[in-house]
C-alpha cells in the first residue's frame, strides 16, 4: 500500500473511544475503498487522572491535547473525539475536518430498582462525573446525594453495583455506541437536564493544511450536525465554559432555522438561568452568541462569577 493511500487515526484507548473510532473508520473505508487505516491508541491526561473530579483537574483539552499534539507532529493523520471533549478554541494549525451525524444527545439514568429520576427514595445516591449533571439534578430535587464517579464506560456501571448508588447518570449516546441500552430506566427529557454542548457528537480533527485528509473527512461530515455543534459551541465559547462549569445546550435545525435552547446553573442548583434563541441556519453562531450574551445580562454573569470564585478558594487551599 502506497503511503498517500494510508491514514494513521487517533483514538483514546477506552472501549468507547475505539467503539467511537472504528465507526468513523467503517464509514470512511466505505466511501474510500481504496484507502488503509491504521489506528494509533494515545492515552490522554483525563484518562490517566482517575482519583480526582474533571472539575478540579483545570484547564481545557483534558481528553484531546495529547491527541492534538500527535497531529501537529504528523504522528496521526485524524484524531476522533467525543465533540463534548472538544476545547472551543482549536490549537493552531488544527481544525474540525468532519462532524458525523448525531446520535440522541440526551443523559440517561440507570437504577437497578427504581424506574425514573421521579421515583428515587429520598436522600438517594447518584453518581455522576458532571457539574453540568449534578447541577441539574440538584435543580430537579435538592435531596439527592451525588457523588463524583469517574473512570470508562464499564468502570461507572459497575460502580452501580460495588458502591452503594442508587443510580448513575450518563450519557445515552455512549450507551447506545456500546449496545448497552438495556440497562437505561430512563432517558432523561431536556425540561430536567440539557445536555452537555456537543453532546452525541464526534468530532474529526485534521490539520488544516492537509487537503488529502480533508477530502476524505469530509465525505462523512453532516450538515444538519454541523450547524447545530457551531452554535452550542459559540455558545460556549462566549460564556467561556467548561468542565468546571455547569452549561447546558442543545441546538437542532428546524426548517431553514437553527433553534437553541441552554441552561447556566449554580454548583448547587439553587440557581439557574435558561434561555432560548433561534435564527437562519447560516448564522448559527451568531444565535449562539446572542443567546449567550442576553444570558449573561439576565444573571448568568453573577452566577459564572462566583463559580469561579468558589473554584479558585478550593485552588488556593489545596
Amino acid at each position: 500500500m502506497v503511503k498517500e493511500k494510508k491514514v494513521v487515526v487517533g483514538s483514546r484507548g477506552s472501549k468507547l473511544a475505539l467503539t467511537q473510532t472504528n465507526w468513523v473508520i467503517s464509514e470512511l473505508k466505505r466511501l474510500h475503498p481504496g484507502f488503509e487505516f491504521h489506528i494509533e491508541k494515545i492515552s490522554t491526561k483525563g484518562d490517566k487522572i482517575t482519583d480526582a473530579p474533571l472539575s478540579r483537574l483545570g484547564g481545557t483539552g483534558l481528553f484531546t491535547k495529547e491527541l492534538e499534539m500527535a497531529l501537529i507532529k504528523g504522528k496521526i493523520d485524524i484524531a476522533v473525539h467525543s465533540a463534548k471533549d472538544v476545547p472551543t478554541e482549536l490549537h493552531e494549525g488544527l481544525t474540525i475536518g468532519a462532524t458525523p451525524k448525531r446520535e440522541d444527545p440526551h443523559d440517561a439514568l440507570i437504577s437497578n430498582n427504581h424506574a425514573n429520576l421521579e421515583k428515587l427514595p429520598d436522600d438517594a445516591r447518584i453518581g455522576t462525573s458532571s457539574l453540568r449533571r449534578k447541577a441539574q439534578l440538584l435543580a430537579f430535587r435538592p435531596d439527592f446525594k451525588i457523588l463524583d464517579l469517574r473512570g470508562n464506560l464499564d468502570t461507572r456501571l459497575k460502580k452501580l453495583e460495588t458502591d452503594d448508588l442508587d443510580a448513575i447518570v450518563v450519557a445515552y449516546a455512549g450507551l447506545r455506541r456500546m449496545g448497552y441500552t438495556g440497562t437505561i430506566s430512563q432517558i432523561i427529557p431536556f425540561d430536567i437536564m440539557l445536555s452537555a454542548v456537543g453532546q452525541g457528537s464526534l468530532c474529526i480533527e485534521i490539520r488544516d493544511n492537509d487537503a488529502r485528509i480533508h477530502d476524505i473527512v469530509s465525505s462523512i461530515n453532516d450538515v444538519q450536525t454541523r450547524i447545530a455543534v457551531e452554535a452550542e459551541r459559540t455558545l460556549l465559547a462566549k460564556l467561556q465554559g467548561g468542565c468546571q462549569v455547569p452549561i447546558g445546550a442543545y441546538a437542532q435545525t428546524q426548517g431553514n432555522e437553527v433553534q437553541l435552547e441552554a441552561i447556566i446553573c449554580s454548583i448547587e442548583g439553587d440557581h439557574t438561568i435558561r434561555d432560548k434563541h433561534s435564527g437562519p441556519l447560516s448564522k448559527a453562531a451568531k444565535v449562539g452568541d446572542e443567546l449567550a450574551e442576553r444570558m449573561l445580562e439576565n444573571g448568568g454573569r453573577k452566577i459564572l462569577h462566583e463559580i469561579r470564585q468558589e473554584f479558585q478558594a478550593r485552588i488556593d487551599n489545596t
